[in-house]
């Protein structure tokens, strides 16, 4: 999803043992077995259009035939014949023979995948209510594990050593990181700097096409920090929420995960060497509630440590947006360890989110859950909560995508050029959740 970097991964977070995908090779698929892939393919797209007609926001993005989505706002079928569309396209795909192609065998897999998530969601349209742990696994293909909240509370004993006084602590450090607010006719300028770096260590790595761009917008009233819209011909549109004060951190986050090597360039490559080059139609939409969303927001997350490795990020930010943002530069090393510290929390606020979404806890249990241990202001909480109750288990892909990805990312070796050429792999091929666990 194009949602923003709202989380970072927590290895809190574990996930059961899954199959592994065979790789990609060169070898050419057979006439017979193209010629079937690719009507189930055609077929997958209409119907996602047409879902997308059911719930809004359910295509992500849709850059295919024109024809085909304006055939889905005409003629819509009914949720009735959309759930016996799902399951005639699973029946199809398990009647095609295997074949030695493993492009063939890829294809089948991921389509596979998406169907069962689009029948999970399908489900949901109507009304069905899943426990957590069960919608994750039927909407994107991974079984989260959590650790108790009574873990990280050795976390907060950290932080509370850097940001000591009087008052409750996330007061304190609420207070602490307001100092760090880019202020608001700074804000393009400072966008503008952190996402050209971001493009700069990008493109040192993975050749991008010639032609992309973006546009930037800054907007109001949403549930999350940052959005980027895919608008097919290597072009995105990326939205900045303001309804909150924006620290100095958030822009080397929000231009790595929402441009690059995040979603502006994973949407790119699926674009430019798989629907155009491979003509596979399946990967001109995306459906957000489908095991895509967990490698989009999983590599969004881990690309900005791959970018900006070690202190990398904190010379960066200190030496270019601090000044830009009119800030002061000789604090950037403190605030850059809080923001270390801070992360070892992340993996509470999925905990929080299952046990909100379940209904073990009420909502003001929630928000002052997600206050002590995420360690912001009640309005903060609140925007938080809002995006749980919008998007639900979709909270699992930030933290468990990003470990997942970067454990596999790291197994491919130590040097950051075999890091940057397995983040362009998985950015480029149909690799699923599955294909992540060793």
């Amino acid at each position: 999803m194009r949602i923003g970097c709202i989380f970072a991964g927590s290895a809190a977070i574990l996930l059961s043992a899954c199959s592994s995908m065979p790789p990609v090779t060169e070898a050419a698929p057979t006439a017979a077995s193209v010629s079937a892939i690719d009507l189930i393919s055609r077929d997958y797209v209409k119907l996602t259009l047409e879902l997308g007609e059911q719930e809004a926001g359910y295509v992500d993005a849709y850059y295919g035939p024109p024809d085909w989505a304006l055939a889905a706002k005409a003629k819509p079928r009914d949720m009735r014949e959309l759930g016996n569309g799902i399951v005639d396209l699973m029946l199809r795909l398990d009647g095609l023979p295997y074949s030695d192609d493993a492009l063939v065998e890829a294809r089948k897999r991921f389509l596979s995948a998406q169907l069962e998530a689009a029948l999970t969601r399908h489900a949901m349209m109507q009304g069905e209510v899943f426990p957590f742990i069960r919608e994750a696994k039927g909407l994107f293909g991974v079984t989260p594990v959590f650790q108790p909240l009574s873990s990280y509370d050795s976390a907060l004993a950290k932080i509370e050593a850097l940001v000591p006084g009087e008052g409750a602590l996330h007061e304190r450090v609420e207070a602490y990181q307001a100092r760090f607010t880019i202020p608001t006719d700074r804000l393009k300028p400072v966008f503008d700097a952190a996402i050209a770096e971001c493009k700069r260590r990008t493109a040192q790595h993975i050749s991008l096409p010639a032609d992309e761009n973006f546009r930037m917008e800054f907007v109001t009233d949403k549930s999350w920090s940052g959005y980027n819209y895919y608008q097919g011909n290597f072009q995105s549109l990326i939205q900045i929420n303001t309804d909150l004060p924006i620290r100095i951190s958030r822009a080397v986050d929000l231009g790595c995960h929402e441009g690059y090597p995040g979603h502006h360039v994973y949407n790119m490559l699926l674009e430019q060497r798989l629907t155009r080059e491979l003509g596979w139609q399946e990967f001109s939409i995306y459906p957000l509630y489908s095991p895509q969303s967990l490698i989009a927001e999983g590599s969004a997350n881990y690309g900005i440590d791959l970018a900006f490795p070690g202190e990398e990020r904190m010379a960066f930010e200190r030496d270019v947006l601090y000044p830009l943002a009119g800030l002061d530069p000789s604090t950037a090393a403190d605030y850059f360890k809080l923001q270390q510290a801070l992360s070892e929390l992340k993996g509470a606020r999925f905990v929080i989110a299952q046990a909100y979404l379940d209904k073990t806890i009420t909502k003001d249990e929630a928000l002052a859950l997600i206050q002590k241990y995420q360690l912001v202001s009640r309005e903060r909480a609140q925007q938080s909560l809002s995006f749980n109750d919008q998007y639900r288990s979709y909270v699992i892909n930030y933290g468990l995508g990003q470990d997942m990805v970067k454990a596999w990312i790291e197994r491919q070796g130590d040097a950051p050029v075999w890091r940057w050429k397995a983040m362009e792999k998985l950015l480029s091929e149909p690799m699923l959740p599955d294909d992540l666990v060793e």
